[in-house]
């Protein structure tokens, strides 16, 4: 079971970055022949890294067009970077002070994030309007997240695994080294369910996460009057005239 699962995390590890470098390849290199930023945006770059702080680190536009979203997917989103910057402490020996000090945070951060997703489960299925366009991958997204977020907690609070096996586990396997990975049921569900979110993920809805950098409503200056948009492709069209 141990050989199982680190050829397993191995694989999604390696789909998940290749993949996701894929897919920020494919942003990068895709031309914006408009200048379309969302009105009213920043007339400088200045303004715009400070417009994609705000929605990277508080979801701004989201703020704006619905607060019950909002404070959901805000909180399951805070919550979720808590959890994961918690969980480094199984990656890292000595494990790093600023990483032990949120370990306290960082479990009750786990019971807020299973709410925020609960939350916007109960969007997807009472709310007509969002009901109506939503896809089973919608749902199979939100069940994933929250079979992690369960597994993870009942290890927590319920059936205690043993973390320091764990750990000597992943260190090995950061080294190549295979260990021997306790077989506790919930365990095994929890990496199981982790192992497919890392692996699908570059092909998934998830990737708005990265997508929200290349958005051209929110990456673009409003300085059409000042300055000439060309693509790069445009731009070689012309300088070839």
């Amino acid at each position: 079971m141990s050989i199982l699962f680190a050829i397993l995390f191995y694989f999604a590890t390696l789909a998940f970055v290749v993949g996701l470098l894929h897919r920020i390849r494919i942003y990068a290199r895709t031309p914006a022949p408009l200048k379309i930023p969302t009105t009213p945006a920043p007339t400088t770059q200045a303004g715009v890294v400070l417009r994609m702080t705000r929605e990277v680190v508080f979801f701004e536009s989201l703020f704006k067009a619905n607060l019950w979203t909002w404070s959901m997917g805000w909180l399951f989103h805070a919550s979720l970077a808590l959890v994961t910057l918690r969980h480094l402490r199984y990656f890292t020996d000595p494990v790093w002070g600023w990483v032990a000090f949120i370990q306290p945070f960082g479990i009750y951060a786990g019971i807020t994030m299973l709410l925020g997703l609960c939350g916007l489960w109960a969007r997807r299925l009472f709310v007509e309007r969002i009901r109506y366009i939503s896809t089973p991958s919608d749902h199979l997204w939100l069940v994933l997240l929250i079979v992690i977020a369960v597994s993870g907690l009942l290890m927590q609070f319920v059936a205690h695994t043993d973390v320091i096996a764990v750990k000597s586990y992943f260190t090995g396997l950061m080294q190549f080294s295979i260990g021997s990975l306790p077989s506790d049921g919930l365990l095994m569900l929890h990496l199981l369910s982790v192992s497919a979110l890392l692996a699908v993920f570059p092909i998934s809805k998830l990737l708005h996460a990265p997508g929200v950098f290349f958005s051209p409503t929110r990456n673009q200056t409003d300085n059409p009057r000042e300055k000439r948009h060309l693509s790069a492709w445009a731009a070689k069209l012309e300088s070839e005239k």
